[in-house]
């Protein structure tokens, strides 16, 4: 429990989030406010590993949040088995609250109600609920099931007492080949502005902001999309954003909208402009940006949380990567950091030595004011969310939560719904032929799986016995080199010819239906009149493609950006502009009218 008295007006709920921080920051010695405005990263351990570095070079958890005073943690990896993480969770909630002021910790995450694995971007959904990607949320260009999506996030997120999403993402996609596109809205800055509003209200819940809403932290400010070549500035190949066609500002209309709706906090991203009027240097350090642009034209006063490792070099998965100062030379993390909240940063993301801002406030290159502004900011924001009042979390009611098949099915509906059918008819499976009860399918994922056997289909692995072949495959890129690096999929969007010939085979002699999930675009081109119909999914199990196959539910997802037609037309149009390549495979809203199957009792058989 806290180790100061109750009459303290900080304590007294009935005040204003900001009057609790204006008293509580009043009682802060210098090393509580500059805890603050570090947003370490954490894994989930035994308790008794608290006391542990998780990490190379990084102290342990504890000791992180005894001594540096830090206060905001992101959740990487799993959760695990939910005692152990409930137990972890607590217990770090009580160190916090046992030390100084008794400050609690807001714990955050990457996105964990999809598909996406990547430690650096997204976590599956695991025992969360399981949705399409943003894209497919797109793809259903429907407000309220992004609205319910969103619901449930916060609802599944509070009772893991995770208050802070690191997402919603809405760049726009512009940029066909780059790594980030799949957790985006797509390249449409209306349809992203009008999820990101559905979304915010999700997160945030009925009626005003509060004890039982998420603060969101929309990404990528302003707008991470327009990247040279398509690569991303995580490495410093991919540190150039570029606008040729001059659409700086149409990449800021979801943000626009997002500040409109609520947006609690805004995450500038790695890249820096090249040829705009704004200085060539990194986001997070670009003042005119933050502060002239964010802050002062667009008048958004939350906070402003730097993307990952802006301060310090990391060696992640065994690849060095550097601190992400893109457009400097020779800075060192002390210089980094001043420079940073000097154009406007409140709080460092994925660090943790508080100790450098402590150092340049003493050394005057920092006054203790402008620390002040931005702790009472991120004070304010743990005041809003009812932290003081409730930092635990129950085993039980986290169980129940989880274990609630309402908010699952709902997902499973929106991943079959969010597939889009580009090529077929109406109808794979014929008429011809014997009775049996069933129809039969051979079924070729791209991890070996298939869904569970059930009433309605018989899985067969011979095509010769096959009423119908559904192959899934994933969409192309070139794999990177570097443990890290690898897991970013970017390059070339065009299929190599081992896979074209694979599904040649597949087609050839049976009823195909193949299915590409696109955690980006992909270039469709020599596949497209191979199978007897192409669908394309942005997240989907095998139980959701299955479902829409058997027509238990009618996909009804529209692309959310255009196919193009090759690589080349790719590399020919303008990185910044929307629906710019060369006459498209598939246009932006192309989606048809899925294929229905029979019923079981039907007579099936494949119609050659």
């Amino acid at each position: 429990m806290p180790s100061v008295q109750t009459s303290h007006p900080y304590l007294d709920a009935t005040r204003s989030p900001a009057e609790r921080a204006d008293d509580l920051l009043g009682r802060l010695n210098l090393q509580d406010k500059a805890g603050l405005l570090f947003h370490d990263m954490a894994m989930v351990s035994e308790v008794a590993a608290l006391d542990t570095p998780w990490y190379r070079g990084r102290p342990s958890i504890r000791s992180t949040v005894e001594d540096l005073k830090v206060r905001h943690f992101n959740i990487m990896g799993p959760l695990g088995p939910l005692p152990e993480y409930v137990a972890w969770f607590n217990e770090l909630q009580r160190t916090a609250m046992a030390s100084g002021p008794g400050i609690p910790i807001s714990f955050s995450t990457d996105p964990r109600h999809a598909f996406t694995n990547n430690v650096g971007t997204s976590h599956a959904a695991e025992a969360f609920s399981a949705w399409p990607e943003s894209l497919g949320l797109a793809a259903l260009r429907d407000g309220d099931v992004v609205r319910r999506f969103a619901d449930a996030v916060r609802i599944e997120y509070r009772a893991a007492g995770i208050v802070t999403a690191l997402h919603p993402q809405i760049d726009l996609a512009t940029e066909p080949r780059w790594s980030r596109a799949g957790m985006t809205f797509g390249e449409d800055a209306d349809l992203t502005s009008q999820m990101v509003r559905a979304y915010l209200a999700g997160l945030h819940g009925d009626g005003a902001f509060g004890t039982q809403s998420v603060s969101s932290v929309v990404k990528h400010f302003p707008g991470g999309g327009p990247q040279l070549d398509g690569e991303d500035p995580h490495f410093p190949y991919g540190k150039e954003q570029v606008y040729p066609s001059g659409a700086f500002d149409l990449h800021l209309q979801p943000f626009i909208a997002a500040i409109a709706a609520g947006a609690r906090q805004m995450m500038p991203y790695y890249g820096m402009p090249v040829g705009t009027e704004y200085p060539e240097v990194a986001f997070g350090f670009n003042g005119p940006l933050i502060t002239g642009l964010l802050r002062e034209q667009l008048g958004f006063d939350g906070i402003v949380l730097s993307d990952w490792g802006l301060l310090t070099d990391a060696v992640i998965m065994g690849q060095y990567v550097p601190a992400h100062d893109w457009g400097l030379t020779d800075q060192t993390p002390s210089s980094r950091a001043a420079l940073a909240l000097d154009a406007g940063i409140d709080q460092f993301g994925g660090e943790y030595d508080a100790t450098l801002v402590v150092d340049l406030v003493e050394s005057g290159r920092i006054s203790e004011e402008r620390l002040d502004r931005s702790a009472r900011r991120l004070l304010a924001e743990k005041f809003a969310l009812g932290l003081f009042e409730d930092p635990f979390i129950d085993a039980d009611r986290l169980a129940a939560v989880l274990a609630d098949g309402e908010r699952s099915r709902a997902g499973l509906r929106a991943q079959s719904e969010a597939l889009v059918p580009l090529t077929g008819g109406r109808t794979l499976l014929g008429t011809e032929g014997v009775e049996r009860e069933c129809p039969r399918l051979l079924w070729r994922a791209m991890d070996g799986t298939r869904p569970a056997d059930q009433d309605g289909v018989t899985f067969v692995d011979d095509a010769a016995d096959a009423d119908l072949v559904v192959l899934r495959l994933a969409a192309p890129y070139e794999e990177r080199p570097g443990g890290f690096e690898k897991l970013f999929h970017a390059g070339s969007l065009e299929f190599p010819p081992s896979v074209v010939d694979e599904v040649r085979a597949a087609a050839s002699g049976s009823r195909l239906l193949l299915v590409v999930a696109l955690d980006r675009a992909a270039v469709l081109t020599p596949l497209v009149e191979l199978p007897d119909a192409l669908w394309v999914d942005f997240g989907a199990s095998d139980q959701a493609v299955l479902d829409a196959v058997l027509d238990r539910v009618v996909p009804r997802g529209k692309l959310p950006f255009d196919l193009p037609r090759s690589d080349a037309a790719v590399a020919a149009s303008p990185t910044d502009a929307p629906f710019a390549t060369e006459s498209p495979l598939f246009r932006f809203g192309h989606g048809r009218e899925a294929m229905v199957t029979l019923p079981c009792t039907m007579s099936l058989r494949r119609a050659r």
